[in-house]
């Protein structure tokens, strides 16, 4: 019985009293989105193991040693997605979302999973915002997406995300990088991990994305890529620079940055918290991508930022929320009669989008208003027999005693209730209660 009353190992349960909080963030980050021109995308949380083997790289750390891949009953096999943007390129392409024009703008709120061991800030269900962007080879795009996730930061409060960038070039560049780097790590086999071993000869830049200490500190005097970078991808990586300082945004280079995918080609960036010492998320452009799933050539680039650890990092600097209106109103009663007038008014109240409240669980007055302060009920009213056959009842304010007299029935009800309450609404900016 122990074990179905706890949550699996690296996932989390994300209840009231914190789940406001992921609102806050979730509607900042659509926000966001949709003033850049975003739609959203809802993609399945499984699909075929390819997919993700094609594009997300089979030398990955993500590829080898993290997805949760099974046998469906039909014999396919099907991974839970690790990530959010091979998914949304299967979208675009199935969907024919390109037909209406490029760019296509997508963004996503979902869930991810990996098979490593939990950490803080790294979860096997984990929680992610992204975007992508299909059609844009210009390096204004790039410019636009990094600026567009640096607003969204500032919108919610973080004041201490910085931007790391580089640029891994193109496939013709990356050709002599790699004999490169193979002859750097191959005269230094005895120090790499087993994992890296296997990489030295099918994708020696998996290499530099290693988290063995031991092969940080190997990788830290390989060669750089921005030594290797052809003509067109400098020019790009440059403008790319001088938009990001046309903007007024800072970042620094970080020629050892290759990111954890293998669909990224040129621009890739990380968004790095200075007080929780690792990247809250991060991206690039992967202009093979699209055409790698049988789609016509067709640049893309965009962003994945953890949800979970930009939760941490708004906590860790005690960004303050907007608390939630849990309850408006309270209509405590006495008797049968009375908890159906109770059950009636909260549903008009409702109706008129305001919160509201009833007693649910046959507890007595006294019990009832004690709930109603717990859970802080800007106003309570209490119904009884006198009170139905008056057809009025007292509204309370809970934060100053003062007491009014409304209607109980019809619209007068409402009108009544919306009098009293903008008023106490009015008269508490400035300090004074009715």
């Amino acid at each position: 019985m122990e074990l179905i009353t706890k949550a699996p190992k690296g996932t989390v349960d994300i209840v009231p009293g914190k789940s406001e909080k992921w609102q806050v963030m979730e509607d900042v980050f659509r926000s966001e989105a949709e003033l850049n021109g975003f739609g959203e995308v809802r993609t399945p949380v499984f699909e075929h193991t390819e997919l993700f083997l094609r594009g997300v790289g089979d030398t990955t750390d993500v590829v080898e040693k993290q997805m949760y891949t099974f046998e469906d009953k039909g014999g396919r096999s099907i991974t839970l997605r690790p990530e959010g943007t091979a998914g949304a390129v299967r979208a675009m392409l199935e969907n024919g979302l390109y037909n209406a024009g490029y760019p296509v703008k997508l963004y996503y709120l979902t869930s991810c999973y990996r098979y490593e061991k939990p950490q803080a800030g790294r979860l096997r269900e984990l929680h992610q915002f992204g975007v992508e962007m299909f059609g844009a080879a210009q390096p204004v795009a790039d410019a636009q997406i990094i600026a567009m996730a640096l607003s969204a930061f500032k919108r919610l409060g973080l004041e201490d995300v910085g931007l790391q960038l580089n640029s891994i070039g193109c496939p013709e560049c990356r050709k002599e990088y790699h004999k490169a780097l193979k002859e750097y790590f191959t005269a230094r086999k005895d120090q790499l991990c087993d994992t890296c071993l296997s990489r030295l000869e099918r994708n020696p830049m998996r290499i530099l994305d290693c988290k063995s200490p031991e092969c940080q500190e190997v990788a830290q005097g390989a060669p750089k890529i921005t030594d290797y970078l052809c003509e067109d991808c400098k020019a790009h990586f440059a403008k790319v620079q001088e938009f990001l300082t046309a903007l007024g945004i800072e970042f620094e280079i970080d020629p050892g940055l290759v990111r954890g995918l293998d669909y990224y080609t040129r621009t890739v960036f990380e968004f790095p918290s200075k007080s929780l010492g690792f990247a809250l998320g991060g991206g690039g452009r992967y202009d093979g991508l699209v055409e790698e799933f049988g789609g016509k050539p067709t640049p893309g680039l965009g962003f994945g930022l953890g949800l979970d650890r930009i939760m941490m990092a708004l906590e860790a600097q005690q960004v303050e929320f907007p608390q939630p209106v849990k309850c408006e109103a309270y209509i405590a009663s006495m008797g049968d009669a009375a908890q159906t007038k109770a059950l009636l008014l909260m549903e008009e109240l409702h109706r008129c989008g305001i919160p509201a409240d009833c007693d649910l669980c046959g507890r007595g007055l006294k019990a009832q208003m004690k709930y109603a302060d717990k859970i802080g009920a800007k106003f309570t009213m209490v119904l009884g027999d006198n009170e139905l056959e008056a057809g009025k009842a007292e509204l309370k304010n809970m934060k100053t005693g003062e007491k009014r007299k409304i209607a109980i029935s019809g619209q007068d009800f409402i009108n009544d209730y919306v009098t009293v309450s903008t008023e106490a609404e009015d008269f508490s900016q400035d300090g004074i209660f009715f």
